[in-house]
Order: structure tokens, then sequence, then C-alpha cells
């Protein structure tokens, strides 16, 4: 049987810069986006994970038990920091005069803390997605420049040698596709990432969105600010000190 002299191997050996320089950019792509998928597969189960522990949260006796058994279902869990920074604004709200943030009620300056919370939390989810989305567009345009140069260059040569039999040219144009089907196996597994991770976060932001409304419905009406009820309510404040 005879050996076939064409394929990826022979591709590469008789490329020229050009050529060589679009293999490493599809590995590269293909190397990168292969991390992402399982990097963010791992943090979105250990997500899916955290989410488990809310009931746990909510069955607690205390703020501070809860918020324990948030961190033992994850050390970052995005939760357990919500439900943290919601204590920690219920237990210390901005208060110093003269200061922008001491103008608003303590329940406006719970909802912008948790706000600002879940706007950190959301950007880490979607870090990584522009780069997997980038991949699946891209990819197989780098790939088709490769074979675009790759049956230039077969054309040429065969020009050159004055041979266009058919197995002439069927071989080295057959061998340039080879770039056009890598950079479609590169953009494939991105595309269909991306679009699991893009559902998969709006799934988990609105779960977090749900706990943080949750979290303040819970500080600033099932347990009002204490530290706070003069600001909250003057008019009862100055009642209570005349009457003393």
């Amino acid at each position: 049987m005879q050996e076939n002299s064409f394929g990826f191997a022979h591709l590469l050996a008789r490329g020229d810069a050009v050529s060589h320089t679009v293999a490493v950019i599809l590995a590269v792509m293909s190397i990168a986006s292969w991390y992402l998928i399982l990097a963010k597969t791992w943090d979105w189960w250990q997500m899916r994970r955290a989410a488990r522990a809310v009931g746990a949260f909510w069955s607690a006796s205390s703020v501070g038990e809860g918020i324990e058994r948030l961190r033992e279902a994850g050390a970052d869990s995005p939760y357990a920091q919500l439900a943290t920074q919601a204590n920690i604004c219920n237990a210390d709200c901005e208060t110093a005069a003269g200061r922008l943030a001491a103008r608003f009620d303590p329940s406006e300056q719970m909802e912008r803390a948790l706000r600002q919370q879940l706007s950190g939390t959301q950007a880490a989810l979607e870090n990584g997605l522009t780069f997997l989305a980038t991949t699946g567009a891209t990819a197989p345009f780098v790939g088709l420049f490769g074979t675009v140069w790759g049956i230039y260059h077969a054309l040429l040569a065969i020009g050159l040698s004055g041979q266009a039999a058919l197995e002439k040219v069927a071989g080295p144009v057959g061998e340039a596709l080879i770039m056009t089907a890598a950079g479609l196996a590169v953009a494939l597994p991105a595309v269909f990432a991306y679009n699991a991770f893009t559902r998969a976060n709006r799934v988990l932001l609105a779960d977090l969105d749900a706990f943080a409304h949750d979290l303040h419905a819970f500080f600033t009406v099932g347990k009002p600010f204490v530290a706070n009820s003069a600001q909250i309510h003057p008019m009862r404040a100055r009642a209570a000190s005349g009457a003393a």
C-alpha cells in the first residue's frame, strides 16, 4: 500500500512563515478556548453548589451562622459575599456628615451595596466570554485564510512545474483545505460554550438578584435598622425626646 504523502504534517513541513503563523494562531486559540471552557465549567459547578446552601442560610438562627453555612458551600460563594456585604452595611451605615453616601437612607445604602456586589459578580462571571465569542467568530476566517494561502502556493508551484494533471492539483489543494477544517474545529466548541455559559450566567444572576432582594427585605423590613431608627423615623424620634 502506498503511503499518503499529503496531510497536516506534510502541510507544515512544506509551508512558509504565513502558513505556520496561521497554524500557531489556531493552536493558541484552541488551547485558550478549552482552558476557559474547563475553568468556567468548574466555576459554574461551584456556583450551583453554593446556590443549594441558600436554604441553609434562611434556616440558621442568626445572620452570622447563615453566612458561615454559605461559606461552607464555597469560600468564594457569591451568595456569601452578598450576605456579608448586606450584614456589613446593616451594622455600619454611612452617617458621616459631608459625605454623599450619608445622604442616602439606610435602605438605599443597603440597595446600593448589594447592587455593587452584584455588578462585581456579573463582571467575574462574564470574564472570558468575550474571548470565546471572538474565537467562534474569527477562527473559521483564520483557517480560510490559511486555505487560500495554501491553494495559492499550490497552484503557483503547479504552474511553474507545467504539470496540470488531476493528481498534481487535487493533492495540494485538498491539503490546503485542512486549514479550513482546523478553523471550524476551533470555532465550534467556542460557540457552543459561549451560548451555554451565557444562558447559565443569566439563570445564576437572576437567582442572585432574587437572593439580594430577599436580603434587602430582611434587613430593611424584617429586621429594621435599630441603630438608625432616628434617621428612619425623625418625627417619631423628636416626639419621644420631647415626651422624655
